[in-house]
């Protein structure tokens, strides 16, 4: 149980990392794109596979997310990560932003897709 912990709170504080990271000028644009998709689907309602599912439900979530986060730290220069990593250790005062933004991203994310969504259906039954 006490490995699960440990797993839990270093995968927290790369989450907070990627966050960070994400807003740094020396982040390449693609992986600023990435850590976006990546939070946004931790923090998203809706999984690829659904969470009512016994044990497969949440797997989804216990091999994306983390390695969504492990293939981002792969696109962010090694110095940004690093500077991060040890702001991380301190004290954490925008880590409470963090879920704030997070969900403000989910709910833009999916407005846009329903907005496509509907554009893209009343296209069809247009030309239909």
């Amino acid at each position: 149980m006490e490995t699960l912990k440990k797993w839990a709170d270093k995968l927290r504080s790369e989450t907070w990392v990627m966050y960070r990271a994400s807003k740094d000028p020396d982040t390449p644009w693609v992986a600023k794109f990435f850590i976006l998709l990546v939070i946004a689907y931790a923090l998203s309602p809706i999984d690829l596979i659904p969470d009512f599912i016994p044990v497969i439900g949440y797997l989804d979530d216990l091999l994306l997310v983390p390695l969504g986060i492990y293939l981002a730290t792969k696109m962010i220069p090694p110095a940004v990560l690093d500077k991060y990593r040890q702001a991380a250790e301190g004290p954490d005062q925008e880590s409470s932003k963090l879920g704030t933004v997070g969900l403000i991203l989910v709910i833009i994310a999916w407005l846009l897709l329903i907005a496509l969504l509907t554009f893209l259906a009343k296209s069809f039954m247009e030309t239909g």
